[in-house]
């Protein structure tokens, strides 16, 4: 029995096991990034290497024309460019801070209410994760038109906050790592649910919360007018830079600039929150 395990330990703990492991994660990692280094080599060609044919990855002789030809580009459009630009700044974060907000609410409440339809709506909630934009757009059309928000910043706010992939992340990492019994104390001794959420579950939820504001602030970044703006004041960034470069491929070095700029905001993000990603990617599938 001993020699066994000990057999079994060297098999698991070998270095061709080791070397498979992390060639397959490497090479997994390296797929994933070649769309987004393409982009960037992408965009610093000249126009006779991106007509060549076939098309070759790398480029031979770089240039930033595709860059400095942004400004004129942006410059004969119909509103400024600082109105687009704050209209994105303004939905990315005001959306991003409601999501965050609204979700950890739910989270919260279907984590401390006990009632018996508590499942339901919890199997609700993950049946809603199967569904998504083109599906619920033209209901979300009718319900906006009945509100009255059409061509209002509403428009851009409102519909995200019934999403639930936040109420989904959230849940399972206060269910998780947020002990029951610190709750109860707290009850115990007074607090409310309102000085408990506030000062005991958002500062032990900070991984679960940071996880889903990356993940709401790179679906506001890329969001676009859509068919609910119709008003040139009130479109993003998104929408006014595919207008831009979508003139053919002469100007698909400026497209991949354009798609460069716009994501940088995003990988930054992602740089401020990965640790809290990880640990909470780790512990949010432990319980259903």
């Amino acid at each position: 029995m001993k020699k066994q395990t000990a057999r079994y330990k060297r098999f698991t703990r070998s270095r061709f096991g080791n070397f498979m492991y992390f060639f397959f994660l490497i090479a997994a990692g390296l797929f994933m990034i070649i769309p987004l280094v393409y982009s960037v080599i992408t965009s610093f060609k000249p126009l006779d290497e991106l007509l060549a044919f076939p098309p070759k990855f790398y480029v031979v002789r770089p240039t930033f024309k595709n860059y400095e030809a942004l400004p004129e580009l942006l410059s004969n459009l119909e509103v400024p460019l600082s109105r687009y630009v704050f209209n994105t700044l303004f939905v990315s974060f005001g959306l991003t801070f409601l999501q965050v907000i609204t979700s950890a609410l739910a989270a919260f409440t279907m984590c401390q209410v006990k009632h018996k339809f508590m499942g339901v709506y919890y199997l609700v909630i993950q049946f809603a994760l199967l569904y998504n934009g083109t599906t619920l757009a033209v209901p979300q059309y009718l319900i906006i038109s009945k509100m009255g928000i059409i061509d209002t910043f509403w428009a851009y706010l409102l519909p995200p906050l019934a999403g639930t992939m936040g109420v989904f992340l959230i849940k399972q990492f206060m269910e998780s790592s947020i002990p029951h019994e610190l709750i109860e104390a707290a009850r115990i001794d007074g607090a409310g649910a309102g000085r408990m959420f506030w000062q005991i579950v958002i500062p032990l939820s900070k991984p679960a919360l940071l996880t889903w504001t990356l993940f709401a602030f790179q679906g506001a970044w890329a969001t676009g007018s859509g068919p609910t703006i119709f008003s040139e004041s009130l479109k993003t960034l998104p929408s006014v830079m595919t207008s831009v470069v979508s003139s053919g491929l002469a100007r698909s070095g400026s497209a991949m600039a354009v798609t460069v700029v716009m994501m940088i905001p995003p990988i930054l993000m992602y740089m401020i929150t990965q640790s809290n990603v990880l640990e909470t990617m780790g512990t949010a599938g432990l319980k259903d």
